[in-house]
């Protein structure tokens, strides 16, 4: 059985959920040993538990020790198999962070794997919904994954219920070769809220404020290419905001996003997301930071070659558990550059 310490890297739910993924594909048993044990409340929260019983359902795991504040797992899988799945995390837990755990292993179902999931869609500490579905399936379908994922309901915090349904079929994904982003072709973006806050136009003033900045930076890089925000209200069970924005380049998708909360202005949120997504722009990398950490577990499996904006903690922590698991993952820290074999 292999052994991974929870603590090493960013020491956080990052760790289980790509060790559970991988466990799922490689057929390794693993122990994860010291979970969460460097945060202020160690051990298994819920969302991280969620997380866990989905990939454990997906290929039949035996697992020991999945309780709340639980400091050690064993999770022991069997046959990756096709089917229906329904999750209900019951709080406005991460949704996005659930489907990163399913969706590599997925691909190796034997048949097609429907998932209907329902908890946050766009909360903190996590990726929001649309850039799951507009920018990571985008870059991974380049590959070709074979997925979709649609918003049925968003869901925001604390009540969440918000409603995603994913469909992923099966897959063997090509070499993934991203060393330049190529010409941006345009900018793309969603901005959305709950409709009780429709009356102060809360969509449409982080879309203009966006838009604005966005338009003004372009120019600026010599880039006269189509911003179209797309402004959504959704009566959603908590009240709620955000904006993901994405460039489509010739051979990428770069993202960034940002979220309402209360007494936070919504020009704020727009200008927020904007700045970030223009910061990216500027590095000339094909993938954004975030999207770095994210791409890994594929790139361990497909081999390759990609450049990031930034090098993070994540990131790195997922290679360091890729390649306890017989993979050969590899970072060229001066040049911001993910390989693998």
């Amino acid at each position: 059985m292999l052994t991974i310490d929870g603590s090493k890297g960013e020491g956080g739910g990052q760790i289980l959920r790509t060790a559970v993924a991988m466990a799922a594909i490689t057929g390794v048993d693993v122990r994860i040993e010291n979970i969460r044990a460097n945060r202020p409340d160690p051990g298994l929260k819920a969302q991280h538990l969620n997380g866990i019983k989905a990939v454990a359902e997906l290929c039949d795991a035996e697992v020991k020790g999945l309780n709340i504040k639980s400091h050690v797992i064993e999770f022991c899988p069997d046959e990756i198999k096709g089917g229906e799945m329904n999750i209900d995390i019951g709080t406005a837990g991460s949704i996005t962070l659930i489907l990163q755990a399913l969706m590599v292993p997925a691909m190796f179902a034997d048949d097609t794997v429907k998932i209907k999931i329902r908890g946050g869609t766009d909360v903190k500490w996590s990726p929001p919904l649309d850039y799951l579905r507009f920018v990571t399936s985008g870059i991974l379908k380049k590959s070709g994954y074979d997925a979709e994922i649609n918003l049925l309901r968003r869901g925001y915090y604390p009540k969440g219920g918000g409603e995603v349904e994913a469909v992923i079929h099966p897959a063997e994904i090509k070499k993934i070769n991203l060393a330049g982003r190529g010409e941006i072709k345009r900018v793309l973006g969603i901005s959305h809220s709950h409709t009780g806050l429709r009356n102060a136009n809360v969509a449409q003033r982080q879309a203009m404020h966006a838009r604005k900045i966005l338009v003004n930076n372009l120019l600026n890089l010599g880039v006269n290419e189509e911003v179209n925000i797309r402004e959504e209200y959704q009566d959603a069970f908590s009240y709620g905001s955000g904006i993901t924005l994405w460039a489509e380049t010739e051979n990428s998708l770069i993202g960034a996003s940002s979220l309402g909360e209360k007494g936070k202005m919504a020009e704020l949120v727009g200008k927020e997301a904007a700045e970030d997504l223009i910061r990216e722009i500027k590095s000339d990398a094909p993938l954004d930071m975030h999207m770095a950490d994210q791409i890994i577990p594929y790139l361990a499996l497909a081999k390759g070659k990609v450049k990031a904006s930034r090098i993070t903690r994540h990131a790195r922590t997922n290679v360091l558990v890729v390649n306890q698991f017989g993979f050969d993952v590899g970072i060229d820290e001066d040049e911001n550059v993910i390989y693998s074999g």
